[in-house]
């Protein structure tokens, strides 16, 4: 038999689906409702740890998007000429492209391929291209080499960390809703967004032991050993994903075929709208603010050294935290969106009052420390902590990661585009107006929320899947839906019905 025979042979098995049984928009619900939190002791214990195995994943996002908060201040000790603020830009920015790229493609992985797929591969991109950051290094010693070599790495690790976002925190979402479905929101924010900001402090913390033992003498010590760091945590859990099971809800509603984009878009346009506007926002002040933040503070205490720098900045990543508490206490008391808008008015009241006071609130260190950290905590108190939360809700199982993956990645655009705009607005406007726009943002923010992100307060995923599924099929869509033994054609009722009477 000739290769082409073969693979018409493989073909005909596949697109033979007279062996999957068929089902309906309204026998796909009933099953949906009767099964969803119905967990065999293996697919429970497998829930659990799809959780930890998340917030231990993510924490090492949260350490690889601060990473460079206290490495710019190291490079710009070590190569002054060198380290222009193009070259930091670049470098800083390198991560953030990846995680865009990251964020599309593994959100299509995610529902094309698989959830464990999705989640083994941003683990391997993460350790891969922490390693060759550790290693980096200029040819004949360059200085530029190095930087262009951190280039590259950074966008590797970048791939990951984007990647992380839909495939852990959608995995996340569905095993809170399955184990914990009165405190999903809780729960979801404590192993994702409150891993991510802990990140922050982690970074500094670390920082500035390896300072301590190493000495001020040894900066290039100091760096390298902070990146290599970040090679341990994501291999941490990597054993644990290896091992995990899909949800429930994605076994049974997996689209994987013949995936109806264009009837998603025209059902989601509004919340992706929301998700996505309010992501952009919330990344293009905060993403620049936190990288940026080290180099705000060193110009801010004047002739402060390096520990000092460091310091400060562990007391800005400790004040922002409480605000993921808040958050998440908040989160089922007032819902969802007014929780987001909530925080959004946080960044117009701290924005304005930073922005305005500047060059007298600056003369205070602890002062602007404080106030600083205060917006930074109301920022993860609302967007930072419900962003991921509502698009992990608003939208049906079949299609999260992709919207989800979307969301995230038109955020990292915006914290791109914040990191690229905010040198240049520090030195034409005055470094004030980081704050006077950040306020800016807020109000828009507040706006997108209210008009566009819908409230997802105690509802099960599964009644968003079965009304998706209706959706479909009040639009004549039909395909295979899930995977493995849950997999089945749906179709059209008469003739789901018909081949249900051959049956009998």
């Amino acid at each position: 038999m000739s290769i082409e025979e073969d693979v018409n042979s493989v073909e005909e098995k596949e697109t033979n689906t007279d062996d999957i049984r068929k089902v309906t928009a309204r026998t796909y619900a009933a099953e949906l409702k009767a099964t969803a939190h119905d967990l065999d002791k293996k697919e429970s214990l497998s829930a659990y740890f799809t959780i930890l195995a998340a917030g231990f994943g993510l924490i090492s996002d949260g350490y690889q998007n601060n990473l460079m908060t206290m490495s710019n201040v190291i490079f710009k000790q070590l190569y002054p000429k060198d380290y222009t603020s193009t070259v930091s830009t670049r470098v800083s920015n390198a991560l953030l492209v990846g995680a865009v790229l990251g964020q599309v493609f593994v959100g299509l992985i995610c529902d094309r391929v698989g959830r464990k797929v999705a989640i083994v591969a941003t683990t391997l991109m993460i350790v891969i291209g922490a390693t060759l950051g550790t290693a980096a290094h200029g040819a004949h010693g360059s200085a530029q080499g190095l930087f262009w070599f951190l280039t590259f790495a950074r966008g590797i690790t970048g791939i990951g960390v984007g990647g992380e976002y839909p495939a852990s925190s959608t995995s996340a979402s569905e095993a809170a809703n399955e184990t914990a479905l009165n405190n999903r929101g809780p729960v979801f924010i404590m192993v994702t967004n409150f891993v991510l900001s802990f990140g922050g402090p982690l970074a500094v913390s670390v920082f500035l032991i390896v300072l301590s033992a190493a000495g001020e003498n040894h900066l290039e010590t100091v760096w390298r050993v902070c990146f290599g760091i970040g090679i341990l945590l994501p291999l941490t859990v990597f054993f644990f994903r290896l091992r995990m099971l899909s949800s429930k809800l994605y076994r049974k509603g997996a689209i994987k075929r013949r995936v109806p984009y264009q009837l998603v878009f025209k059902r989601y346009w509004r919340e992706l709208i929301g998700t996505c506007g309010a992501w952009f926002l919330y990344d293009f002040v905060t993403f620049p603010n936190g990288v940026f933040s080290g180099t705000i503070i060193s110009s801010v205490i004047h002739n402060g050294d390096i520990k000092k720098t460091a310091e400060w900045q562990l007391l800005l990543g400790v004040i922002a935290l409480p605000g993921v508490f808040v958050g998440a206490y908040l989160c089922n008391r007032l819902g969802r969106r007014n929780t987001m808008m909530l925080g959004f008015s946080g960044y117009l009241l701290f924005g304005l009052i930073i922005g305005l006071a500047y060059n007298k609130i600056t003369k205070i260190v602890p002062l602007f420390v404080i106030f600083y950290g205060l917006m930074q905590s109301v920022g993860n108190m609302g967007p930072g902590d419900m962003l991921g939360l509502t698009s992990s809700e608003s939208y049906a199982t079949p299609i999260r990661g992709t919207c989800y993956g979307l969301s995230a990645a038109i955020g990292k655009t915006g914290a791109a585009v914040g990191t690229q705009a905010f040198t240049p607005i520090q030195n034409n406007l005055g470094k004030q107006w980081t704050f006077i726009i950040a306020a800016i943002c807020g109000v828009a923010g507040v706006l997108i929320t209210y008009f566009c992100v819908p409230d997802m307060t105690g509802i099960d995923l599964a009644d968003e899947d079965a009304k998706f599924m209706k959706y479909l099929a009040d639009n004549g869509w039909e395909g295979e839906v899930g995977e493995g033994d849950e997999k089945g054609l749906f179709t059209d009722r008469r003739v789901a019905e018909a081949g249900s009477a051959e049956e009998h």
